[in-house]
C-alpha cells in the first residue's frame, strides 16, 4: 500500500480511455436482480471497495451469486427480496450506496419470511452520515429500524417486518440515495404507493437514472413534480442480460485533462448515458473545450485559441463531478464559482472545506461559502508544491490528479482510496499524460 504518491508533472493530455463499470450503477443493478424472480448476468461490473460491500452483503443474505474471476461478470439468481437473515451484522465500511440501499431493502418481507434482525454498520466516517431521511420515510411504511449509536446516523439495527404502501414523504434536501433507496422496493408492497419529494431534490439526475434502471428491470413508476405514483403488487423481471454503462463521474478526470493537455476520448459513456455526471462534458463546452459526442464515447479537447473560461454554474445535479471543476478553475482565465454543493459535506469527507484547505496549499485563493466554493486560477508562476491530504476520499485524489499539470511537485497522501471505486486510476492516467 503506498503512503504517498508525487505527481509526475505533465503538459500534454492524448489519446483513449475505456472505463470501468459505474460505482452507481453496479451496486443498483446488484441490488434490482437480487429483488427480480429470475436470473440474470450482469456485465461490466465494477470491482472496488464499495461494490465489493455491496456483493459480499447479498451473499451473506443467501442470494446466489457466481461471479467471473475478475468480477466484472456475475450470474444472479433472484430471490424476489426474500432474505435470509444468517448473520448478526453487515459492516458496509464507507459504501454510502450499500448503506441506503440495504436499509430499504431488508425491511421487506415478501414472502412472510421469519422475522429477524440484523445490524447495519460501517466505519466511523459512516457512522457520521446521515442517513435519518431514509429512516423517517420508511418508519412511515411500517418499518422496524432502531438507531445504536445516535439518532439520525448508522448503526442501525434493522427487523424484516415487512412494509405497507400509503402516502410517504421524504425529504430531498441531503442526498437523493434516500429516495433511490426508498423508491426501489415501493413496487413490492401490497398496495399502491405516493412518494412525496419535500424540499429541493438534490442530484436529481440519479433518481432519474433509478427509475429508467427499474424500469430496464421490469417496473414502472410515474413522476411528476414533486411526487412519485407507484403501484404496488409488482414485480421485478430482470433482463436476461444487462450491461453497465462506464463510470461517468471517473470521465471527468480524463475530460478535463484533454480540455487542458490536448484530446482524450473515453470510451464507455456516450450522448444517451444514464448518469447524469456525463454531463460534465456541457460544463468543459461552456468552458471552451471542443467536445464530441458519440454512441458510446465522449471526446474532449483543448481549446487552441486560449485558457479555458471561468464559469459560475449551479451544479447541484452533479456533485460528485463538480469536485473536478474546483481543481480545473486552477488554470482557467477567470474565477469559477461552484453551487448549490451543500450536500458535498455529507459525502466521505465534508468534501467542501477539504477541496478548500487542499486547494489554498498549492497556492490558490478560494472562498468557501456554506454550499458554494469560489476558486481563482493561479498564474503558472504561482503554483507552490504541496502535500495534500485525500482525507480517504477517491473523489478528493482523483480531481487533484489535475494538478500534475502545474508542473510543481504536488504529493497525494493516501492515493489508495481510489481503490474505493477506481482502483487502476493513476495506471490510467499514466497512459495519457505526458
Amino acid at each position: 500500500m503506498k503512503e504517498k504518491l508525487t505527481l509526475s508533472a505533465v503538459s500534454q493530455a492524448f489519446g483513449e480511455i475505456t472505463l470501468p463499470g459505474s460505482k452507481s450503477l453496479t451496486n443498483r443493478a446488484l441490488i434490482l436482480a437480487s429483488l427480480s424472480e429470475n436470473t440474470c448476468r450482469l456485465h461490466n461490473l465494477l470491482d472496488s471497495d464499495d461494490t465489493r460491500y455491496m456483493r459480499q452483503a447479498l451473499e451473506k443474505l443467501g442470494v446466489k451469486m457466481r461471479f467471473s474471476t475478475d468480477f466484472k461478470q456475475a450470474e444472479i439468481q433472484g430471490c424476489g427480496g426474500h432474505f435470509v437473515f444468517s448473520e448478526p451484522e453487515l459492516f458496509l465500511g464507507n459504501a454510502g450506496t450499500a448503506m441506503r440501499f440495504l436499509t430499504a431493502v431488508l425491511c421487506l418481507n415478501p414472502k412472510n419470511a421469519p422475522v429477524g434482525n440484523i445490524t447495519l454498520t460501517g466505519i466511523e466516517r459512516m457512522q457520521e452520515r446521515p442517513i435519518g431521511h431514509l429512516v423517517d420515510a420508511l418508519r412511515q411504511a411500517g418499518a422496524d429500524i432502531h438507531y445504536l449509536k445516535n439518532t439520525n446516523y448508522p448503526p442501525l439495527q434493522i427487523k424484516n417486518t415487512g412494509l405497507k404502501g400509503g402516502h410517504l414523504k421524504i425529504d430531498g434536501a441531503i442526498s437523493s440515495q434516500f429516495l433511490s433507496a426508498l423508491l426501489m422496493v415501493t413496487p413490492l408492497f401490497q398496495q399502491d404507493s405516493c412518494i412525496e419529494i419535500l424540499g429541493e431534490l438534490v442530484s436529481k439526475p440519479y433518481l432519474t437514472m433509478t427509475i429508467k434502471m427499474m424500469a430496464q428491470f421490469g417496473v414502472k413508476v410515474h413522476w411528476e413534480g414533486q411526487f412519485i405514483h407507484i403501484q404496488g403488487g409488482q414485480k421485478y423481471q430482470s433482463p436476461a442480460d444487462y450491461f453497465v454503462e462506464g463510470d461517468a463521474s471517473s470521465a471527468s478526470y480524463f475530460l478535463a485533462a484533454g480540455a487542458l493537455g490536448g484530446a482524450v476520448k473515453v470510451i464507455g459513456v456516450g450522448k444517451e448515458s444514464l448518469q447524469g455526471d456525463s454531463q460534465f462534458a456541457k460544463v468543459l463546452e461552456k468552458m471552451g473545450a471542443k467536445i464530441t459526442y458519440g454512441e458510446n464515447f465522449i471526446q474532449a479537447e483543448k481549446n487552441l485559441q486560449g485558457r479555458l473560461q471561468g464559469v459560475d454554474l449551479d451544479l447541484n445535479a452533479i456533485p460528485d463531478a463538480a469536485m473536478t471543476l474546483a481543481t480545473l478553475a486552477l488554470f482557467a482565465q477567470d474565477e469559477c464559482a461552484i453551487r448549490n454543493v451543500a450536500n458535498w459535506r455529507v459525502k466521505e469527507t465534508d468534501r467542501l472545506h477539504a477541496m478548500a484547505q487542499e486547494l489554498q496549499k498549492i497556492g490558490a485563493s478560494v472562498q468557501e461559502g456554506a454550499d458554494f466554493l469560489c476558486v481563482k486560477p493561479l498564474a503558472p508562476s504561482c503554483f507552490q508544491d504541496a502535500e495534500i491530504a485525500t482525507y480517504d476520499d477517491h473523489r478528493i485524489a482523483m480531481c487533484f490528479a489535475l494538478t500534475a499539470f502545474s508542473g510543481k511537485d504536488i504529493t497525494l497522501l493516501n492515493p489508495n482510496c481510489v481503490n474505493k471505486t477506481f482502483p487502476t486510476f493513476f495506471s490510467e492516467w499514466a497512459k495519457i499524460c505526458r
